[in-house]
């Protein structure tokens, strides 16, 4: 009996080894198994995270959040310690939110292999067992996955590997990096949802970058403290300058601030801020009051090399807020409760724009050597670096940002119900409005905007606005019609509703081209009718005619053009003026204005 025990138990101890071995063996990733020379599909890809979601249920839940345009899903993987799957239950258990997000631009694809083989040890061998013990993990594994199923060993000529990788466009040529503040892609409007569903304490968003040739295998980037609350800001620079970063060269890796140069074929002209805005990941994670984390891992470095540098910095950023969850939330809610007191503020300041501070400090840059020969291909200089021969440059560092155009901002806005464009804006990024049930007259304040000058070429699918003349509209009543809506700005988004509706916001509706209408002349004058009203309006205004005389001299095109001189007149006559042309739709009220409102309200619009 005693021999038929033991053997059973050998049996059985046997069967354990090799479960075990064939376990590990199981769970190498697509990518490790062709020891990072390809990386899977996106078919391949979900597959694996379905095995996860299989073997450790209580870890791992998968979701679909959207549809890309050509009809794929978009999946995000829900990883938790404890089960806690759910965005309520996360904020009632007080467990901080971490958004990770991979392949915005797929062919910079290393957080979706860092990620399966993360979410492996988190979840089946358990060498990182406790991590997700007091945060909750939401991970999107490919966030373009129309560009990432575009593969072709031809999209990025600067990388060294994967053998194929995917497209920076998604499937409608957008760039998915361009587009949180208009959202026009589908997969933006999905991504949105998920943001305002989740409430992500943290973000990080994972890229490769493209330029110069050094040491470093890691470059990140985190948003200027002056565009993000002091909470946040203190918050963000303790955790990765103070924690993550260390720990994560003591892992033996090599890691700098992002490398923005000023000349990029002259490393020793020192680097500057690259000039993120809330077109981008970080930059709207910022307007939300939350801090971000960009990675850039080094095009040059080998795939594998690469794959494992963000696997370790984001287990590190994992295990920081693991550890310390509390001053996490903390960070967030105060900058959350600042922006909500701010509207109450009848002198704040809310910068809209930032220029580079002219005080510059000293950066030690890890390189290589270079040389710097003629080129007669290019008739430039062409910079050749020897990977070969490390060599530290002190070089000059000028990121710092400082506000440049600033707007004091109205307690709320109001939205004629007819622009339902700039409605649909709202409501994509979740902003919280009042809808008026009945016209509703008004005191108001407001924006006249003349000389509208276009780009040349389109951007992401809009020709930009790029430069206006503006001036201040006095209070003045209005009467709003029904539909028409509110936008208080004391609610946490209320950084979002200014840029979107701020005219001189580098990435305002406006700016985007969703409200040209409003420059179009629609009602016109015959050249006839316009030679009697001039020579009526030269004999009423001297001064007209003096100013009509003195643009004469001044501007020959001008004088050359029949057309132009009788426009002159029609363009200060009531006929033109009477159409509103440049008139901004988007009105500004102020304190006592917005109590009135309330006093007789609409109905709450749905979040």
């Amino acid at each position: 009996m005693i021999r038929l025990l033991l053997t059973a138990l050998l049996g059985v101890a046997t069967m354990s080894a090799h479960a075990t071995t064939s376990s590990a063996t199981d769970w190498v990733t697509p990518a490790e198994s062709t020891q990072f020379r390809t990386t899977p599909s996106y078919a391949d890809t979900l597959a694996y995270l379905e095995r996860l979601q299989q073997a450790a249920p209580d870890v791992i839940h998968l979701a679909t959040f959207g549809t890309t345009p050509e009809g794929r899903p978009m999946t995000v993987v829900i990883a938790s310690g404890d089960g806690t799957f759910d965005p309520a239950a996360a904020r009632a258990a007080g467990k901080p939110v971490v958004l990770v997000q991979a392949g915005i631009h797929p062919g910079e694809i290393e957080g979706k292999d860092a990620g399966l083989m993360l979410l492996r040890d988190i979840a089946i061998t358990q060498k990182y067992p406790h991590v997700l013990d007091h945060l909750v993990l939401v991970y999107i594994p490919v966030y373009s996955v129309d560009g990432h199923e575009n593969s072709s060993p031809y999209h990025r000529i600067n990388q060294n590997g994967p053998e194929s990788m995917g497209f920076r466009g998604q499937s409608q040529y957008l760039n998915l990096n361009r587009d949180y503040v208009k959202a026009d892609a589908p997969e933006t409007l999905a991504w949105l949802k998920l943001w305002q569903r989740w409430q992500p304490d943290f973000l990080i968003d994972v890229h490769t970058t493209d330029g110069a040739d050094y040491q470093y295998d890691l470059t990140w980037y985190t948003e200027d403290p002056h565009k993000l609350d002091p909470a946040v800001s203190a918050w963000q620079h303790d955790a990765i300058v103070n924690h993550a970063m260390p720990a994560y060269e003591k892992r033996g890796h090599l890691g700098s601030i992002y490398l923005e140069f000023k000349d990029g074929r002259d490393p020793r002209q020192g680097i500057e801020n690259f000039g993120s805005g809330q077109r981008f990941s970080t930059g709207y994670a910022a307007l939300q009051n939350r801090p971000a984390l960009l990675i850039e891992t080094h095009m040059l470095k080998s795939y594998a090399n690469r794959v494992h540098a963000v696997y370790d910095l984001v287990e590190l950023m994992l295990q920081q807020i693991n550890q310390h969850p509390a001053a996490l939330l903390a960070a967030d809610a105060k900058a959350d409760a600042d922006t909500i007191a701010r509207a109450h503020d009848a002198h704040a300041l809310v910068p809209l724009t930032f220029k580079p501070d002219p005080q510059s400090t000293k950066f030690e840059l890890k390189g290589y050597t270079f040389t710097l020969t003629h080129s007669d291909i290019s008739n430039s200089n062409w910079i050749q670096y020897d990977p070969r021969q490390p060599k530290t440059y002190t070089i000059d560092n000028w990121n710092g940002l400082l506000p440049d155009l600033s707007i004091s901002p109205p307690a709320a806005y109001a939205v004629p119900a007819q622009w339902t464009a700039i409605i649909d804006k709202l409501d994509a990024h979740g902003i919280h409005y009042q809808r008026l049930e009945h016209p509703l007259k008004i005191q108001a304040e407001g924006y006249q905007l003349d000389h509208p000058q276009w780009g040349s070429q389109p951007f992401e699918r809009h020709l930009m606005l790029r430069t206006f003349t503006l001036k201040d509209v006095p209070s003045h009543k209005v009467e709003l019609p029904v539909g028409s809506v509110i936008v208080p700005l004391d609610q946490p988004a209320a950084n979002v509703a200014i840029n979107l509706l701020e005219p001189q916001a580098p990435d305002s509706l406006l700016r985007w081209g969703f409200l040209n209408a409003m420059f179009e002349t629609k009602e016109y004058a015959e050249p006839r009718v316009l030679e009697k009203l001039a020579r009526d309006m030269l004999a009423r205004d001297p001064a007209l005619k003096t100013e009509f005389e003195q643009k004469l001299h001044d501007d020959p095109t001008f004088a050359a053009d029949p057309g132009a001189r009788l426009e002159f007149f029609f363009e200060r006559s009531p006929w033109h003026t009477a159409q509103k042309i440049g008139a901004y739709p988007v009105l500004r009220l102020d304190a006592v204005q917005l109590q009135n409102f309330s006093t007789n309200p609409g109905r709450p619009a749905k979040p």
